[in-house]
């Protein structure tokens, strides 16, 4: 695990005119053995000159300098000597980092990893752990203490390794003892005989960083009164009761660091009719103001703001202004510059922007009290029909509020406030609602922050709740099935461990027990096999594989602890599988039809326990800890310097030292391989999938020259017709910022 010293043969004598002041106060003198020990420890196993780093030390030493200023000048160098024709300085600027903490956690409480029982009464004691843990006996928890391994903490580089330090471990904690209390409370609902057997899977599978859980599950689950869900959705109705109600359970879902999607389509629009009185209503802003504020006074415990993605449907009145409110012109009191907004696209919309006909935008009050129906509810054929009516409307009179665009020019001016901005998010409502599997009870009106999860809302009733993990595909080989199926009973688990934030979302888990089995990594993955994007066909059986087995194993679940309440006239119950792909899709798609067969016969005869499974979440941060590239989309550079608080910090793929060539960059990358790609992927996943595009702005990047608008709008455009659910962030390398060792800037979440 560390370096030992062996202080009868020293080779090179103590620096008896140089003092140290070590971690505990204490003075002694220099002793450049037990530096060159570390220094050789940390570059083990690694490319890289040790001597180097030793030497680029030398000339930092003084009477007085402390321990800790030592190690931090040796993670400085190993950081500055960090290139891409010696990425691995990287690892070592990362062990070197945790050997800090461990002696820093020495110094504290005097021990490290040989007391595991002594850490959760420490905990407990200080209100820092929840008392769930004291379900385990102290013989049980002494068991679960010889599972560590010190040496996971050795895989981690430089930003992992501060990633994983600074936001996700609590005071005098070590990575592996909050690794294994995670692995533990998510047992500890097992049958009495099981936990600990699961309590070990499940450790070894994040330990090993197979599977990532999700930030509310590291950061919150350890906590008492933790919420763990990563994804809400919930709605306001058009009075003044619903919309405070709903502010307030944002604020809710921000104080346990949830993100929230807020649909406001059913608001009245600008000028529309209040208490009887003509052209009073403020509109949607106002509204959307406030939850602005919120995000920013409910920030997570001071951890960050609070995330709001507020979504507007497309053929709301207000979409205009609310595609402005994030721009510097106009009324700074309608602005709205820390939520992020969405709109809400139908197919409709979209056949009309492609054959540049009218659209009518109209306000959902007026629609529902002359024509007796709330737009916002509707979708696909019904929305279409209403749509119709609602227009025929507009033309003899009854509704008197309605403004009519271009389609194309309104989405050009929604994309060009992306180019410049990265958002609004896109979400294509049709999409999404045809593959619902629970469209027998309701509609989904938009997606979460990061519009890979979504499912039935009702105001006031039934918020869209979901937990999320990441199967790491970089760690993964010939083990995916074990770690779908370890994945996925981490989520259920966790269903019954949160605390949901109020009422509808309780509701909301009970129901239906939503979770998503996402994935990252898949840039390293497909470099591990010298694949590129463009290799659909191994791609999309991989996702077919995770796909699978993340559905057969909740089956399983049903089998044993009974299906989501739901279930019964589901797509699910109806045979149909993936949240709707009925068998002749899968006939036409699989490359193994009959097993999938047998698996919807198996759903149909037993049910399944999670009503939708599978999500792929952005995970740009906690990739980072997971060492690996973000979600399933190509990395942004080979090698580059992000930019952190206390300065630059370099980041790169994992096996760029031996794949060089088989990772492509995203920043050169026509993003039409990415969407078919993510095209691709999305087949075999029954929610969603946070697809972000990144366009090169300056010239000869491409083959055919310089981008264009119209690049850009075809590609969205695909993106739609290739059956993506979501566009989430538009990223752009601007032309005055192009350069090989910049840091993305524009593409930190």
């Amino acid at each position: 695990m560390q370096p030992t010293h062996d202080t009868t043969t020293l080779i090179t004598p103590v620096q008896p005119n140089i003092s140290v002041i070590k971690r505990d106060g204490t003075t002694a003198p220099l002793n450049i053995k037990r530096i060159r020990d570390v220094v050789l420890w940390a570059c083990e196993g690694f490319e890289v000159n040790s001597v180097a780093l030793e030497s680029g030390l030398k000339t930092r030493l003084r009477h007085g300098v402390t321990t800790r200023e030592i190690q931090d000048n040796l993670i400085n160098c190993a950081l500055e000597m960090c290139s891409p024709e010696e990425p691995d300085w990287r690892y070592v600027a990362g062990r070197l980092h945790i050997w800090s903490l461990w002696k820093d956690t020495l110094v504290a409480r005097h021990y490290q990893y040989d007391n595991y029982p002594q850490t959760v009464n420490v905990q407990i004691t200080a209100n820092a752990y929840d008392d769930r843990i004291l379900t385990y006996t102290p013989d049980e928890l002494a068991q679960a203490g010889n599972w560590i391994n010190p040496d996971y903490d050795l895989d981690y580089d430089y930003a992992g390794a501060v990633m994983l330090t600074k936001r996700y471990l609590l005071p005098n904690e070590l990575p592996q003892e909050a690794l294994l209390t995670c692995a533990l409370l998510i047992a500890s609902v097992e049958e009495h005989h099981n936990r600990m057997v699961w309590a070990r899977r499940i450790y070894e599978a994040i330990a090993s960083r197979k599977i990532s859980l999700a930030t509310p599950i590291l950061a919150n689950l350890r906590v008492p009164g933790g919420s763990l869900a990563s994804c809400f959705i919930t709605a306001m109705e058009d009075n003044l009761e619903s919309i405070f109600h709903e502010i307030t359970n944002t604020a809710r879902i921000s104080k346990g660091g949830g993100g929230v999607g807020m649909n406001v389509s059913r608001i009245r629009a600008t000028g529309s009719r209040v208490m009887g009185k003509e052209n009073a209503s403020g509109g949607v802003l106002p509204w959307v103001k406030l939850l602005n504020d919120t995000a920013i006074a409910v920030n997570q415990g001071g951890r960050r703001a609070g995330a709001v993605t507020v979504s507007l449907d497309i053929w709301h009145l207000d979409i205009p202004e609310f595609l402005e409110c994030q721009t510097e012109n106009g009324d700074v009191r309608r602005k709205a510059y820390d939520v992020f907004p969405q709109i809400v696209i139908v197919d409709e919309f979209m056949q009309r922007v492609k054959t540049k006909q009218d659209w009518t935008l109209v306000d959902p009050y007026e629609v529902n009290r002359v024509l007796g129906f709330e737009l916002a509810e509707l979708w696909g054929d019904r929305f279409d029909s209403a749509y119709a009516e609602v227009e025929q409307a507009c033309e003899d009179g009854r509704l008197k509020l309605f403004h009519r665009v271009n389609a194309r020019e309104l989405f050009k001016e929604a994309m060009r406030t992306q180019v410049e901005t990265g958002l609004p998010y896109m979400s294509f409502k049709d999409t999404i609602n045809r593959l619902n599997p629970n469209k027998h009870e309701g509609y989904i009106p938009a997606t979460n922050l990061c519009v890979e999860s979504f499912s039935n809302v009702k105001p006031g009733k039934l918020a869209h709740t979901c937990n999320l993990v990441s199967l790491n595909l970089a760690n993964i080989d010939d083990d995916l099935a074990h770690h779908c199926e370890t994945s996925v009973r981490i989520l259920d688990n966790t269903i019954d461990l949160t605390n949901a934030p109020f009422d509808a979302s309780g509701a909301h888990n009970d129901r239906y027990r939503t979770i998503g089995v996402g994935a990252m990594g898949l840039a390293d993955w497909l470099a591990k096999r010298r694949l590129k994007y463009g290799d659909r066909t191994e791609i999309s059986t991989l996702f077919e594989n995770m796909g699978y087995h993340c559905t057969r194993y909740s089956m399983e679940l049903a089998q044993e602890r009974g299906a989501y309440p739901a279930f019964e006239g589901s797509e699910w119950s109806r045979g149909n599988v993936l949240g709707g792909r009925d068998l002749d899709w899968i006939n036409a798609n699989a490359t193994q039809p009959e097993r999938w067969h047998q698996l919807a016969r198996d759903i149909q005869t037993h049910g399944i326990r999670n009503s939708h499974v599978t999500a792929i979440a952005p995970n740009t941060s906690s990739s980072l800890v997971q060492g690996c590239t973000a979600s399933i989309l190509p990395t942004y550079s080979k090698f580059y310097y992000d930019k952190w608080a206390k300065g630059v910090v370099p980041i790169a793929p994992p096996f760029i030292s031996d794949r060089f060539w088989f990772y492509t960059e995203n920043k050169v990358m026509d993003q039409r391989i990415v969407v078919d790609a993510v095209a691709t992927i999305q087949q075999w996943i029954d929610t969603g999938i946070s697809m972000e595009l990144l366009f090169n702005l300056n010239e000869g990047v491409y083959h055919d020259g310089v981008l264009t608008a119209k690049d850009i709008y075809e590609t969205l455009v695909h993106a739609w017709e290739q059956g993506c659910k979501a566009i989430y962030y538009i990223r752009t390398v601007q032309k005055d910022n192009y350069k090989e060792s910049d840091t993305c800037v524009a593409c930190a979440n």
